[in-house]
């Protein structure tokens, strides 16, 4: 069994597990295409080879000329990273332990607590 996106307009409409023989029975199977539940930001979680870049979700994009999945944009101002195929922020999270929320008029992450993460 695979995981396979349907696409509809460049627009991830669904994600399913089946077989390639199912795929193949559909009649608009050519609308459905391959993903790696295992692959984020063009690595293959287990070691494996990375199938475009990342794992498809409801709404993603699927670009054709990239053959990755594209998350949506969260922001205007984020920036797509070519190698991952994931959004960037034009300034980069505080790693300090806190939590933080992007602000997309001031163009800076504000903090939402004093409470810390602990792994």
């Amino acid at each position: 069994m695979a995981h396979y996106a349907k696409i509809k307009n460049g627009i991830v409409t669904a994600v399913i597990v089946a077989e390639q023989d199912f795929i193949n029975s559909l009649d608009d199977a050519i609308s459905y295409v391959q993903t790696s539940y295992n692959t984020k930001a063009g690595v293959h979680e287990l070691g494996g080879t990375p199938l475009r870049k990342n794992f498809a979700g409801v709404g993603f994009t699927y670009d054709t000329e990239r053959d990755a999945f594209i998350p949506a944009k969260p922001h205007a101002s984020w920036i797509l990273n070519e190698d991952t195929c994931l959004w960037n922020p034009p300034v980069p999270n505080p790693r300090d332990g806190k939590q933080y929320i992007w602000n997309e008029e001031n163009q800076t992450w504000d903090l939402i607590g004093e409470y810390e993460i602990i792994n």
